[in-house]
């Protein structure tokens, strides 16, 4: 709106009913003096705050370690999010409903934590079962001996294999 003309020469008297609306409009919500000053302030200490907590809980939740104790060892891992326990302890937490223990096999038993999918006994990828064979193949098929033993009548020349018809050749224009 500064770079408009501002003189009674410039603009005709509805243009400059609308200039003076639009600079009513840009000042509407702004504050000034001690009101703008005291929001400024509010606002600061606003940013402060939120930017203290958030580091802090970034800080907090990036330090927590696993809870677990192996050979009355704590564990040293980092726990999952929202957990306290780390990937591979979290099955000892009764609260969580994400993973289960993979059953194993009964050579080899496992207890490595698989996440809980739409199977009944979820698996990890070393006991995965898999599905039967779809794809059984034939007993009757010849195998390469038996192709190479094929009797001789069985195959055709070349002058078996020319046309022995000559067909007239047309050409449409």
């Amino acid at each position: 709106g500064s770079s408009l003309l501002t003189g009674p020469e410039g603009l005709m008297a509805k243009e400059r009913e609308n200039l003076k609306r639009l600079k009513c409009l840009r000042r509407y919500r702004q504050r000034y003096g001690v009101e703008a000053l005291l929001h400024r302030q509010l606002r600061e200490r606003r940013m402060l705050a939120t930017d203290g907590a958030a580091q802090q809980a970034h800080t907090t939740r990036s330090s927590q370690r696993c809870l677990a104790f192996v050979d009355d060892v704590r564990c040293s891992n980092p726990s999952l999010p929202m957990t306290r326990h780390c990937l591979t302890h979290i099955c000892q937490d009764a609260n969580q409903t994400l993973f289960k223990p993979c059953q194993g096999s009964e050579e080899v038993p496992c207890d490595k934590p698989v996440p809980v999918s739409l199977a009944e006994e979820p698996c990890c990828p070393l006991h995965l079962r898999l599905p039967p064979q779809l794809y059984v193949p034939e007993q009757g098929l010849p195998g390469p001996q038996e192709l190479e033993t094929a009797p001789a009548e069985l195959y055709l020349s070349a002058a078996e294999l020319q046309p022995s018809e000559n067909l007239p050749l047309e050409f449409s224009d």
